[in-house]
């Protein structure tokens, strides 16, 4: 169901609350660039520090900004099953086409607990979901043998894998088939996961080269793994710097760089580092980025 570059969508800020002139000219951008959806609310949308108001506002703008010429995907993951059931059932009402869910964070549930916090959620909600693994930020890792389990769960349709773990994508792949879509959640080995039988990614650097990211899925998709090797490759600087310090701090730096919105970010996160704002700005100078805004 879910295919291609989806990218994992900040959320530009403006004295203290959301720029929405901001993120409506980043959803038409995305739009214009050919990407197959955005995710709002996530990990990249700072979502940890969006009230319950804000996040509920943001997904149901992106919603009726994009007016179905893209999907939407809410983060709608929480560490509480409750919780995470009123999001997502908001996300459906508002006419999201599918709820990214991430692992529960702090509360560290065993793998049953996983199992159980999802088959709760799918059951409530009729919404396509698509979990979401990022042991590094949750503490918790889902196994392949859960994904699995998972995958025989009506409504949960794909998995956005963020290990960057290659043999496991492929065990997923090999046991759930078409049953489970696998999206990477690491925009340094795209490629690599689209040979063990990925089919997209949810993508950070999607936010400021959503062209670049779409080409790389085009050539693999027309058969073409010279280029599609050379266009993963052209973004290897670029994919390494938006991630010198915590994500979506570089990115969001980038995307100011570029005029698309404020470097505002809301703490514990602090702005990018001055030495770090520099080599940013050279990857993206060495890409022809700032040529490239507004086309």
């Amino acid at each position: 169901m879910f295919k291609g570059v989806y990218t994992a969508l900040i959320t530009p800020f403006k004295d203290g609350g959301i720029d929405w002139d901001a993120l409506g000219r980043l959803l038409d951008d995305q739009v214009e660039a050919g990407v197959s959806g955005v995710v709002p609310c996530g990990t990249t949308g700072e979502s940890a520090t969006l009230d319950h108001d804000e996040h509920r506002q943001v997904i149901q703008f992106c919603v009726e900004r994009v007016q179905k010429r893209l999907h939407v995907v809410a983060g709608t993951g929480s560490n509480s099953t409750r919780e995470s059931i009123a999001l997502t059932r908001h996300a459906r009402d508002v006419g999201a086409d599918g709820a990214l869910i991430i692992t529960p964070y702090y509360n560290k549930p065993g793998q049953e607990g996983l199992v159980r916090h999802y088959t709760r959620i799918a059951e409530a909600v009729d919404i396509p979901i698509v979990l979401y693994n990022v042991p590094g930020r949750t503490a918790v890792d889902m196994t392949a043998d859960t994904v699995i389990r998972l995958s025989q769960v009506k409504g949960i349709v794909a998995i956005k894998e963020a290990t960057a773990n290659m043999e496991r994508a492929a065990v997923i792949h090999q046991r759930c088939g078409t049953a489970m879509t696998l999206l990477s959640g690491d925009d340094a080995t795209f490629l690599p996961f689209l040979a063990v039988g990925g089919q997209g990614i949810i993508s950070v650097t999607a936010n400021i080269a959503p062209r670049l990211m779409v080409a790389v899925w085009q050539a693999w998709q027309q058969g073409d793994v010279g280029l599609a090797r050379s266009r993963h490759e052209q973004l290897l600087d670029l994919n390494r710097i938006l991630f010198c310090e915590t994500n979506p701090i570089p990115v969001k730096a980038a995307a100011a760089m570029l005029g698309l919105c404020s470097e505002e970010i809301r703490l514990p996160l602090t702005p990018l580092a001055k030495d770090n704002q520099q080599r940013v700005r050279d990857v993206m100078g060495e890409l022809g980025l700032f040529n490239a805004v507004g086309k």
